[in-house]
């Protein structure tokens, strides 16, 4: 994303060069209305636009929880800008006019990357699904599960039975379509869930 045409075109027929799709955007704005959150890309972004900076782009993504990788390519950079771009979570900074094997090799690094990232958000959404249909009461007994506890002590803990308990065990069993509730609490754990 950049507002000079020539960086755009010259940037695109780089990446089309390797056979790497790619998109190109005048300003943030436009990207931020055209974007697809679900497809895993690597966004290259000048630090100064009209508009939104790539600074504030940047801090929007993170918020919508966008996992992309943000690389910065900026022709007026310097260490602090580097620095700050980095501590917000960039991926790189290059300076222009950038070197195009060097832009190559980090673009086709950051995909990678940005595969990853996106697998384990798409694995994470698909673990909050498994709760969805969960009461508050089922959830009160995985997250105590998730604890480690034993289905007594959940009992004494709630102040109800252990068959009552080991009732509400079996229905965020199949709620939730898991093989074992071990199996369960070890993807909810992996994937950071809440309960």
């Amino acid at each position: 994303m950049d507002d000079d045409e020539d960086v755009r075109q010259s940037l695109l027929f780089l990446l089309q060069s390797v056979e790497i799709l790619a998109l190109t955007y005048p300003n943030a704005a436009s990207f931020l209305r055209e974007f697809d959150p679900d497809e895993p890309a690597v966004v290259i972004v000048d630090v100064r636009m009209p508009g939104l900076s790539g600074f504030q782009l940047q801090e929007e993504l993170s918020r919508q929880g966008y996992p992309a990788p943000v690389v910065f390519c900026s022709a007026h950079g310097d260490i602090p800008m580097s620095v700050r771009a980095m501590r917000a979570g960039a991926a790189d900074f290059l300076e222009k006019p950038c070197e195009p094997q060097r832009m190559l090799e980090v673009v086709q690094a950051q995909l990678r990357v940005a595969a990853e990232s996106f697998a384990r958000r798409a694995e994470r959404r698909r673990a909050e699904e498994r709760l969805r249909d969960l009461t508050p009461r089922e959830r009160e007994v995985l997250r105590l599960v998730v604890e480690g506890l034993p289905s007594q002590t959940i009992a004494r803990r709630l102040g109800t039975s252990v068959k009552t308990v080991d009732v509400h065990r079996a229905r965020v069993k199949a709620k939730t379509g898991a093989e074992n509730l071990g199996t369960l609490v070890r993807d909810l754990l992996l994937h950071r869930v809440e309960v």
